[in-house]
């Protein structure tokens, strides 16, 4: 039985309602992993410093500020003696007020236990945030008088007495004692520091705000030594000092924290513009992304660039790949990855490795723009590969490539979650400054500054700094750098439009239960909700991603250009396409024209070395005449017609086969022409017959070297028949998309939630329910051992306990040698084993007895 104060954190869980556990464990879901026996290790697990690490890490600014004012009030503290250091002497209303709710998250995330009138700090949690020389607060405060004054000589503490005024004692732990109410005493410390040399009074307000400590020289100027004789300044070292905590304190006028911070930064200033605005400029991104990532796919058609040997892709390739694109290498290390993790690209895994478009690619280019999009926001996501990192060092100072390894930054979906909510609570077609979304990021996870590596105060009292640890730039922290990413990926893909979060962007987070929720900040106790305080909206699961990507792509697809079926011919053997074009127009014009320009408005241009392509593919001159006649909205301009006829009646006219190779041409005048021509020199041609010419290059080399003479020559097969020679698209074997790193264990689900916490209850009720005393003398088991019974016994009990229907306390060991106490409603007891209701596992369980060590009754008021 519990008393009416909790003495330990594990009692003060034992007072807890079902919902306030739930609340613990999904807050902390670390906690879950294993699920605890009972809540004696509950208590324990959640006191280890790797889960309070990370409990601390989720607090939002007020709640970490009132966590460090804790961790410098006495143990326990009252929450009077809090609400002092949080608002100082004149009083805060604001911070008063949100004061409770701080106090709130913090006990339902088990950090603070106790009553009001005795606060506890964790101990784990105050060792991490008590100042000290090695590791300062971010308060800015210093040591105690006591810890400042550990190892002091009795006589010097005398002196310091006697300078400070105070009447001398009898032993140094009296002397701190009176030191330090003196320096607590506003009335008393008041008159001391008027009787302060200004200098002195100015040194003071150098430290006051921290760091606390300085320097000082073997012979300290009059107005130092007059803070030294007075215990204003205390030793830290050979030559350095500190201004003792409640001295600081007492010059804050009782503030632990320079600037409280008990409300969110707002998202100020707002500009609002018609929605539908927004949502068009989205779509035209959302676009614009799809036809990026085509020309990817269509750039690595025949095969892309190798893979590195650490892997990755190479600095020459990653800006190879860029000017493709027509983009910088940071976007064009984007486009690569989103790929990547959509499962459109992917190494091909041979000997020579090298990347290569998947068969996945096949199937997205044939879906409908709203479902291609789709797939690349349901990537984009959960994906906790980092484009952004790209080009910057690893841990050993190598730099890493796009593709390659150690991208992964398993914030990076949380973060882009965050910043999709924190636009959708603004009204619809209004955006802020980054600024201000990266100020609200850092205020609901900041960041602590890096201790320094070693604590070496300056070389003279320092101006005052400020209470909290610099704020990080952006170019420092990670998470305000994945924010900037995450705003610049989120226009890139058409999520938002103009800077404003466009209506199917919203639609991809508005599945999410704690979408509208802030991280922390409730002012309910740990028993008012189900789940209680959680650690921040849950970044989409894949599959939980895929649906919401869905549902958005449903309110895009009407705003995406419908697809077009003609082009504009012009008489500059250009062709204008004045929209986005069906997929077997615009890949037959990828053959017959070069793309000149894109924008709104595609512009072909055509070439004779475009139209050969097209005859070197196996179409015709007709059926090219016929293409454009087709789908021209323009009747072909007659340059085109004869350019086209041009070409074609050159094409073919030279034909090329394997000797090594040879030159067949009916007319001999233009194997002439050609073997005088000195371009030649290099594919060492000579005649074998008038129409033949035979060379010592390859093919290939033969074709090339002709075309770049101005000639139009076709290959040929072995049987004379002109080969077609587009090549087949290249795909590597079927390959998937790569698995997001998840940061920390999932979030559990409601379900978990309830069989963790009836697991725990009933593990609980096994180790503390009270027993029945034994009726002969025995030895009582220690606290936590198993029950210890012969088989006679443990027979006997049980039998008995079917007649009565009561429940018993056993010491079971499984097939594996665990050991672990159980409370079991026996219900029938034959062959060897037992059958009963197991109030742990919540399931009606059959047991061997011999498996079975010992059983006692229960109290009767035990269950």
């Amino acid at each position: 039985m519990t008393t009416a104060t909790p003495r330990t954190l594990a009692e003060e869980l034992r007072t807890r309602s079902d919902r306030g556990l739930a609340g613990l464990l999904r807050a902390r879901p670390d906690l879950l992993n294993p699920v605890p026996g009972d809540l004696t290790q509950l208590a324990t697990r959640a006191g280890t410093r790797a889960s309070v690490v990370r409990a601390v890490e989720r607090l939002d600014t007020f709640a970490l500020q009132t966590a460090e004012a804790l961790a410098i009030a006495p143990d326990p503290c009252p929450y009077g003696t809090l609400a002092g250091l949080m608002t100082g002497d004149a009083g805060d209303e604001t911070v008063a007020a949100a004061l409770p709710g701080a106090v709130a998250v913090l006990r339902a995330q088990a950090l603070v236990w106790g009553p009001d009138d005795r606060l506890r700090l964790v101990r784990t949690a105050r060792e991490l945030l008590t100042p000290s020389a090695a590791r300062p607060s971010p308060t800015g405060l210093g040591p105690t008088v006591a810890e400042a004054t550990a190892g002091m000589s009795p006589g010097r503490l005398q002196e310091i007495l006697t300078a400070a005024g105070l009447p001398a004692t009898h032993d140094p732990v009296s002397a701190v004692a009176a030191l330090t109410a003196l320096f607590a005493d506003r009335a008393r410390m008041a008159a001391l520091l008027e009787t302060a040399p200004a200098e002195a009074a100015a040194v003071l307000d150098k430290l006051v705000w921290g760091p606390p400590y300085g320097a000082v020289t073997d012979r300290p100027a009059a107005h130092l030594r007059w803070l030294l004789d007075r215990g204003l300044l205390l030793p830290a070292g050979a030559r350095n000092v500190v201004l003792p905590r409640e001295a600081a304190l007492h010059l804050r006028a009782g503030r632990a924290h320079r600037a409280p911070e008990p409300a969110p930064p707002a998202l100020t200033p707002a500009t609002t513009r018609d929605p539908q605005l927004v949502d068009n400029a989205a779509a035209g991104q959302a676009f614009t992304a799809l036809a990026t990532v085509e020309e990817l796919l269509k750039d690595w058609d025949l095969g892309g660039p190798p893979v590195l040997r650490a892997g990755g892709l190479s600095v020459r390739d990653l800006k190879r790949t860029a000017v493709a694109l027509d983009t910088t290498e940071p976007l064009a290390a984007f486009w690569l990855e989103l790929a990547y993790a959509a499962g459109l690209i992917a190494s091909d895994g041979e000997a020579d490795e090298r990347y290569a478009a998947t068969p996945a690619a096949e199937d997205w280019l044939q879906l409908p723009d709203h479902e291609r999009w789709a797939a690349l926001v349901a990537a984009w996501l959960p994906a906790t590969r980092t484009p952004g990192v790209v080009g910057t060092a690893d841990a050993k100072g190598r730099a890493l490539a796009a593709l390659g390894p150690h991208l992964d930054r398993s914030p990076a979906p949380e973060v882009r979650h965050r910043v999709l909510t924190l636009l959708a609570t603004l009204p619809p077609g209004t955006s802020v400054p980054q600024p201000a979304l990266l100020a609200r990021l850092r205020w609901e996870r900041p960041l602590r500054a890096a201790a320094p590596a070693a604590a070496q105060p300056p070389a003279s009292p320092s101006p005052a700094a400020p209470d909290t640890p610099d704020a990080p730039t952006a170019a420092d922290d990670l998470r305000s750098r994945l924010a900037q990413w995450a705003l610049t990926e989120a226009e890139l893909l058409g999520v938002t439009g103009r800077a404003a979060l466009a209506t199917h962007g919203r639609t991809l987070i508005a599945a999410d239960a704690n979408a509208t929720t802030a991280s922390t900040g409730a002012t309910a106790s740990t028993d008012t909700a189900p789940e209680g305080p959680g650690p921040g909206p849950t970044p989409l699961t894949p599959a939980e991603a895929t649906a919401s990507a869905a549902r958005a792509a449903a309110l895009l697809a009407p705003l995406l250009p419908e697809p077009l079926d003609h082009v504009l011919l012009q008489a500059d053997l250009t062709a204008v396409a004045p929209g986005p074009l069906r997929r077997p127009l615009a890949e037959a014009l990828d053959v017959l024209a070069d793309v000149e320009s894109k924008g709104g408005a595609t512009v072909y241009r055509f070439t004779p070395a475009s139209v050969r392509r097209a005859l070197d593919a196996g179409r015709s001159a007709a059926e090219l005449q016929e293409f454009l006649t087709t789908h021209s909205r323009t009747p072909v301009p007659q340059p085109l017609a004869y350019l086209i006829d041009d070409v074609a009646r050159k094409h073919g006219q030279l034909r090329i086969g394997a000797a090594t190779a040879y030159v067949r041409c009916d007319d001999d005048a233009l194997l002439s022409e050609i073997l005088a021509d000195r371009r030649a020199a290099a594919l060492r041609l000579r005649r074998l017959a008038p129409t033949v010419l035979a060379a010592q290059s390859s093919p290939d080399q033969l074709l090339d070297g002709l075309r770049a003479m101005g000639y139009a020559p076709a290959a040929e097969s072995a049987a004379g028949d002109v080969l077609v020679t587009r090549a087949d698209s290249y795909r590597t074997p079927p390959r998937t998309a790569p698995a997001p790193v998840p940061d920390g264990p999932p979030p559990p689900d409601r379900t978990l939630l309830e069989a963790a916490v009836r697991a725990i209850r009933a593990g609980d009720l096994a180790a503390t329910a009270e027993r029945k005393p034994a009726t002969a003398p025995t030895t009582a088991p220690a606290p936590g051992a198993l029950p210890r019974t012969t088989s006679a016994e443990t027979l006997a009990t049980m039998q008995a306990a079917v007649l009565t229907s009561s429940p018993v306390w056993i010491g079971y060991v499984n097939a594996d040698g665990a050991a672990s106490q159980r409370v079991i409603a026996p219900v029938r007891v034959e062959g060897g084993y037992v059958t009963a209701y197991d109030h742990t596992s919540d399931e009606v369980r059959t047991y061997p007895l011999h498996r079975i060590t010992g059983v006692s009754e229960l109290a009767d008021d035990a269950v």
